[in-house]
C-alpha cells in the first residue's frame, strides 16, 4: 500500500500549469439514481442513471498578467469551459493516474481578510463527467519528434473516452501535430484521436471527445511530431469511458 502526500498536487487549467497558486483541491463524482421499486417490495429498488461531478480549488490570489486570477476570470460565462487536468500526486509520468474534464465555471471568490493571505476560490462543473485518465505523456519539454512509451490497459473497452492535451510552453519555430495511438498487440499502432495542429510559438489545450461505442485497444501511446527547431512542453493523458 502507498499512500501519497498533497504537497506536490498538480493543476492544469487550459494551457497553465496554475499548481502554484492553489493548496487544495476538491474532487466530487457522483450517480443519480431512479426508483423502481413495484408492489409487493420490502425494499426500495433503484437503478444509476447519469454521472456527474465538480471541482473545487483554492488557494491564493495572484492580480499578475497569466496568473490564477486572469486565468479563471477568463473562464467566466465561457461555455466551453476550461480543459482540467489533475494529479493529486503531482506526478505525470507516463502510466500516472489522474483525472480530466472540461469544467465551466460555476463561481469565483476572492477574500481578503486582514489578518492573512488573500485567497481565491474556483468552483467548476464537469461537462459530461469527470475522466479516470492515463498519462501518456509526461509534461516535459521536448525538441524532437518524441514517441512515447505504451500503457497497457490489459484489455481493450469499448466506450470511447477523452483525449486531453496542454501545451505550457512553446519556442518551436514550425507547427508540432500531437496525437494518441491504440494498439491491439503493442506493435502495429493506429491514430485513435489526433489533436489539431499546434502552430509556431502557440501555447494551447484540447479535449475531444471519441464516440461512445468506439473500440480502445488495449495499450495506448502518444505521439508528438516536431517540425522546425525550438522547445515544446506539453502533456496528453486518456480517459477511457
Amino acid at each position: 500500500m502507498a499512500f501519497i502526500h498533497g504537497k506536490s498536487a498538480l493543476v492544469l487549467n487550459n494551457e497553465f500549469n496554475l499548481s502554484t497558486y492553489f493548496n487544495d483541491i476538491s474532487i466530487s463524482r457522483s450517480v443519480e439514481t431512479a426508483e423502481t421499486t413495484a408492489f409487493g417490495a420490502s425494499a426500495k429498488a433503484y437503478i444509476v442513471g447519469l454521472a456527474d461531478g465538480t471541482i473545487s480549488l483554492s488557494g491564493m490570489f495572484d492580480g499578475a498578467a497569466n496568473a490564477i486570477d486572469a486565468e479563471i476570470t477568463d473562464l467566466l460565462g465561457d461555455n466551453a469551459g476550461g480543459v482540467i487536468s489533475i494529479s493529486a500526486s503531482g506526478v505525470t509520468t507516463i502510466g500516472t493516474r489522474m483525472v480530466s474534464s472540461t469544467g465551466k465555471l460555476t463561481s469565483y471568490e476572492v477574500s481578503a481578510p486582514v489578518g492573512d493571505v488573500v485567497a481565491a476560490n474556483a468552483e467548476f462543473q464537469a461537462d459530461d463527467g469527470i475522466g479516470n485518465a492515463v498519462s501518456l505523456a509526461a509534461l516535459a519539454a521536448i525538441t524532437v519528434t518524441t514517441t512515447g512509451t505504451s500503457v497497457d490497459n490489459a484489455a481493450l473497452t469499448s466506450n470511447g473516452g477523452f483525449a486531453t492535451l496542454h501545451v505550457t510552453a512553446n519556442t518551436m519555430n514550425g507547427a508540432t501535430v500531437c496525437k494518441v495511438q491504440h494498439s491491439s498487440d503493442n506493435s502495429t499502432f493506429a491514430d485513435l484521436q489526433s489533436f489539431a495542429s499546434v502552430p509556431a510559438t502557440t501555447k494551447t489545450s484540447e479535449r475531444l471527445k471519441v464516440a461512445n461505442g468506439t473500440t480502445v485497444n488495449r495499450y495506448l501511446r502518444a505521439v508528438a511530431t516536431a517540425a522546425g527547431a525550438g522547445s515544446f512542453t506539453y502533456h496528453i493523458n486518456f480517459a477511457r469511458q
